[in-house]
């Protein structure tokens, strides 16, 4: 079993070691892990240009990644036909990425300061919480114990849009107790580009900093203390160019964010193998948010702190026991100024709202051999407000023989709703918000969801090397209560899914796996994933969740010459149709109220040098972008403008250039 507080995860006899590098697939499916497992390595982050997070999931069947609209540069995915909101975002199995950092969290995390992201699909383990209803996403960052004592990658578009990173990675003393890794970004967008001449930006102007600092002690009797600290600032505008401003009033999209979070993760060895261990993990994070959106103001903040204290026994060789107990608190200050046509009114909380979740856990693991293993979990929390929850989580993995693998995983996901932020795209419409979704918007409700699904996957004898394996998997979705969106041509309104006699929401979420390695540099993966995502609305004539996509297809291909010299990789996708709401149908380009398939292609090439590599590039060849994004751009200003139902690309055909540049404590072999 992985160890789930990343404590214990990292290798200290190894500092001083040689570094061998080989070739592998940049996405592949985990065999060893006990939940179905789709892991992106380093090397399948530099597959394309991957500025950010939000842009590392194009090889990616599972993860749909969309702009929340197309004035802020907002993302958000979709995991399994849900919401990203019901994702659990975890920095070495720390949650992050919570509230007001959310929308523009994905964008937030740069790709080159990981060196690995984890994607599991289902519920997950009870010990960070239980917010991971449909999946969990976990980033590996660049270890303190790298040998890299400098890290430099950059690059930049035909956009003008630049990125730079720098990674140094240092060994404070001899022994090796000592070591940090300093990490820092920076990027920027520096031209109006309106490609489709609709007035608007296709993407906003500004630019982020941000710096991080992370730190590990160890000691020899196996004593770990890990700490770090990150600031950003990023501030972006958005919306109509300056040249398209009517009587010189002009809409524009404002987002100012301020961010600093840090962490400790104490872990003491109880007995001298370490089979028996303490773990705390404290996390602290303040987000400060300054916006406008046209006439209408919403400033908020957000003070989070997150306390774990877990004990772990491994001492008996197939059982395995984690007991622990957590708090979760959020303290929320939100200030919206909703100002449409004829209405002027304050959405305001006073003071700041509270939310708390205190829980308790356990979680037993039974291994047998590589086999069979279970891992069976309990968590009671106590939500301010809502009283205490029961959350049990069962796993089961089963393999046969060598080339087979089942999996098996479900149970409960509860989260308290940010409703604001949680679909910051409403701003970016001229549609009234009624007074009976007022209250709701500041109420924060409790949802609830179960999930449960399996997977197989079999490994076929194709080839030495094993790398061939067909995997499908299912997996489904029921909400017994979710905060409810529904959209109309002049309004947006808020409900809770239980007030709906009869109301319900779930998704059934099915996916084909295929990868191999033909012949020794070349490896190919092609998926598929199809989505039924249902949702009862009032306003909608049909029960098929609306911007949600059916279905999604990633063909990705990578040839790599001896020493991997050159790197060639090739991606494409076909994107398949998206239901839109029902006031959108009345559109001929949607026929029958689907928007079109449309396919996406992207191709790099990367010459490796010793000690750099310099990369070219370009991103959706095919040139695609929604037709006439925003609704009702010649007119900002009037109820039916709407920015918010984005369901393509934004941003036509891209072309980029970078260099990575490493340098290695010790010689390269």
């Amino acid at each position: 079993m992985p160890d789930t507080t990343g404590i214990y995860g990292e290798r200290k006899d190894t500092l001083s070691a040689s570094v061998f590098t080989a070739a592998g697939n940049g996405n592949f499916l985990s065999k060893g892990k006990d939940i179905r497992t789709e892991v992106i390595t380093a090397a399948g982050l530099c597959k394309m240009a991957c500025c950010n997070l939000a842009e590392s999931f194009e090889n990616s069947a599972s993860v749909t990644v969309g702009y929340s609209d197309a004035v802020t540069g907002a993302r958000q995915i979709r995991l399994l036909g849900q919401s990203g909101i019901y994702v659990q975002m975890l920095d070495e199995n720390r949650p992050v990425m919570r509230g007001l950092s959310a929308p523009w969290g994905l964008n937030y995390v740069p790709s080159q300061w990981l060196e690995s992201i984890q994607v599991a699909k289902g519920v997950t383990s009870v010990i960070n919480g239980v917010e991971s209803m449909t999946g969990q996403i976990n980033m590996e960052h660049r270890k303190p114990t790298d040998e890299i004592p400098l890290f430099v990658q950059a690059s930049v578009m035909n956009d003008t849009r630049s990125d730079l990173n720098l990674a140094s990675s240092l060994q404070l003393d001899e022994m090796g107790k000592w070591s940090t890794v300093i990490l820092a970004h920076a990027d920027g967008n520096f031209m109006d580009m309106d490609h489709n001449g609709d007035g608007f930006l296709d993407d906003p102007r500004g630019g982020m900093l941000s710096l991080a600092n992370r730190w590990l002690y160890y000691d020899p009797s196996g004593l770990q203390v890990r700490f770090g600290v990150r600031g950003i600032y990023d501030t972006r505008n958005g919306g109509q160019a300056a040249s398209a401003a009517v009587n010189g009033t002009r809409w524009e999209a404002g987002v100012g964010n301020k961010s600093l979070d840090g962490y400790v993760k104490l872990g003491v060895p109880l007995n001298d193998d370490n089979s028996r261990n303490f773990a705390v993990v404290a996390d602290f994070c303040y987000d400060k948010l300054d916006s406008r959106f046209g006439r209408s103001p919403y400033q908020a903040d957000q003070s989070s702190a997150f306390v774990n204290l877990l004990y772990q026994d491994q001492q008996l060789e197939n059982h395995h026991f984690t007991l622990g107990l957590s708090e979760t608190l959020d303290l929320y200050n939100e200030k919206l100024v909703l100002v449409r046509p004829g209405i002027h009114s304050t959405i305001s909380t006073e003071g700041p709202i509270t939310l708390s979740d205190l829980g308790a856990f356990a979680e037993y693991t039974y291994h047998y051999e590589d086999m069979l293993s279970a891992i069976a979990s309990l968590r009671g929390d106590w939500f301010y407000g809502y009283g205490v929850r029961l959350s049990p989580r069962l796993t089961l993995k089963w393999t046969p023989v060598e080339q087979l693998v089942f999996r098996a995983n479900g149970g409960r996901g509860l989260r308290h709703s940010t409703p604001l932020i949680d679909n910051i795209g409403v701003l970016s419409t001229g549609k009234n918000i009624p007074i009976a979704s007022h209250g709701l918007l500041l109420m924060h409700p409790l949802e609830d969801s179960w999930t449960y699904g399996g997977n197989v996957s079999w490994y076929l004898p194709f080839d030495e090397s094993g790398k061939t394996c067909l995997s499908l998997d299912y997996f489904g979705t029921r909400f017994t209560e979710q905060m409810l969106v529904d959209y109309s041509a002049k309004t947006i309104d808020f409900y809770l899914l239980s007030s709906l006699p009869g109301g319900y929401s779930y998704t059934n979420n099915f996916q084909l796996d295929f990868s191999a390695e033909p012949f020794r540099g070349f490896t190919m993966t092609l998926t598929g994933r199809y989505t039924d995502a249902r949702q009862t609305l009032i306003s909608q004539s049909s029960d098929i969740k609306p911007m949600a996509s059916r279905y999604k297809a990633v063909l990705n291909l990578q040839y790599a010459t001896n020493l991997n010299k050159w790197i060639f990789d090739f991606t494409a996708s076909l994107n398949g149709p998206v239901k839109v709401w029902d006031f959108m149908a009345a559109d001929p380009m949607y026929k029958d109220g689907y928007t079109p398939a449309y396919p996406l292609l992207y191709a790099q090439v990367t010459k490796r040098f010793k000690g750099f590599d310099i990369y070219l590039g370009g991103e959706n060849l095919t040139n695609f972008t929604q037709p006439n994004p925003i609704i009702g751009a010649d007119n900002p200003w009037a109820e039916t403008f709407d920015a918010s139902c984005i369901w393509g690309p934004l941003l036509g055909i891209k072309v980029y250039a970078g260099v990575r540049v490493t340098i290695w404590k010790t010689e390269k072999i």
